[in-house]
């Protein structure tokens, strides 16, 4: 066989390494899941502080934040602006009772939750998540949470404007959403080692 040939393959061979780079990169990217309150989880034990907590992560679109908790002290409702500043729990959006729920972010903005057993939130058991808009306008922030009763009916914050949508079911949470650009690199460089001595079998 001539070179051209073999220089051919060589090309081939990179060029298809190179696809699944970029295929896996786009899923592993994509989305990461917060524990909303890292290993302390959701609760009042300890003081915990969720608006530094929420304060150092970056959420995106389809980001997913799970709340951690013991359902018998507590809950989460996710609620409008002016309910969460005044820790308001009678008119909540959603609620989630399960003690391990996960709400995907499917709309930019903020994403207010606290949790609505008495005096709770007055300590500081709420929190503001707000998902940054990827580069482009959009209409007002909307909630996606499907409430605790299984209903599918979309909801927005206040009852404004906006697109709505769902809460989908979430895989479990790393500690640290850099846990999945881990994996990514592992996948990396295992799939480059693979190219590369395939290119030197052939």
């Amino acid at each position: 066989m001539g070179g051209g040939a073999a220089a051919s393959r060589v090309s081939s061979a990179m060029a298809v390494a190179a696809a699944a780079l970029v295929v896996m990169w786009a899923g592993t990217a994509a989305a990461a899941v917060y524990e909303v309150g890292d290993k302390t989880g959701w609760t009042i034990m300890g003081n915990p502080n969720y608006t530094a907590w929420a304060a150092s992560k970056k959420f995106h679109l389809g980001d997913t934040v799970v709340f951690t908790y013991n359902k018998q002290f507590h809950n989460v409702m996710a609620v409008s602006k002016a309910d969460y500043k005044n820790c308001d729990a009678r008119k909540p959006i959603a609620t989630w009772s399960t003690g391990n729920d996960s709400v995907v972010l499917n709309a930019t903005g903020h994403h207010y939750f606290l949790c609505g057993f008495p005096n709770h939130c007055g300590i500081g058991q709420k929190v503001d998540i707000r998902v940054a808009a990827s580069g482009h306008s959009s209409a007002a922030p909307s909630m996606a949470p499907a409430p605790a009763s299984g209903s599918e009916a979309p909801v927005a914050p206040g009852g404004g404007g906006g697109s709505s949508g769902h809460a989908a079911a979430a895989p479990s949470p790393h500690g640290n959403a850099a846990v999945g650009r881990s994996v990514f690199t592992a996948i990396a460089v295992s799939v480059l080692s693979v190219a590369a001595a395939g290119l030197k079998l052939i």
